[in-house]
């Protein structure tokens, strides 16, 4: 069942509106940083390895960590880190509307203990991660196993950005699925043993890509 479970989570059906943003991708087809596969798949991977794989993912390990244990304050503080974290005004809204998203989507699947429910619902507007976290851990998902769904569920929205916003085909999307496949296991081992001090999201091409879309005239996504 939990894998069942996993492959839930890790859906492009999940209704949290991951499909309407694009994390700053956009903006780089704009301005001809991403212009073909090879430079998409730069781009992601880069993004994999020194931003999400480096932050959230080992963020995601200490989150699960707290709800097994029943700590909702070690949860709440690391939901308020992350949050911290979102450089842009357009990041930080979609961590909260997803997590939004996912908190209502919990409480109408009637598949979680109340507990549960009752401490998503402690911050007014948790955090994506924070709520995705929780369903992770309630449904025994193992750690390992949740990173590689959470990160592969990432690369896999980025690449349905780049195949609308550059225009890529969908063998180049599979292509790059398949080299970010290869490169997920390195990531997520890293993520399970990363030591607090080197936890870290400095990816300044990032941030600029993410403020410049705010601006951008026409846009397809909302990030």
């Amino acid at each position: 069942m939990s894998l069942a479970r996993l492959l839930q989570l890790a859906s492009p059906a999940l209704p949290v509106g991951a499909y309407t943003y694009s994390q700053g991708l956009e903006w780089v087809v704009e301005a001809g940083t991403v212009k073909d596969e090879a430079t998409a798949l730069r781009w992601i991977a880069d993004q994999l390895e020194w931003n999400p794989g480096r932050y959230e993912a080992p963020l995601l390990v200490r989150m699960m960590a707290a709800w097994n244990a029943g700590d909702t304050n070690a949860a709440l503080e690391l939901d308020a880190e992350y949050l911290a974290t979102r450089e842009t005004a357009e990041l930080r809204a979609e961590t909260l509307q997803m997590g939004y998203s996912m908190k209502r989507l919990l409480h109408e699947l009637g598949d979680f203990p109340q507990p549960l429910l009752d401490a998503i619902a402690v911050p007014p507007t948790p955090t994506f991660l924070y709520v995705w976290s929780a369903a992770a851990a309630a449904w025994q998902i193992p750690p390992q196993d949740a990173l590689t769904a959470w990160l592969w569920s990432w690369a896999e929205n980025q690449t349905m950005a780049a195949l609308k916003a550059v225009p890529l085909g969908q063998a180049a999307g599979q292509r790059l699925l398949q080299e970010i496949g290869r490169r997920l296991p390195v990531v997520v081992e890293r993520a399970l043993t990363l030591a607090d001090a080197e936890y870290s999201n400095f990816a300044p091409g990032f941030a600029i890509a993410c403020c410049n879309h705010e601006t951008q005239y026409t846009r397809l996504f909302r990030s």
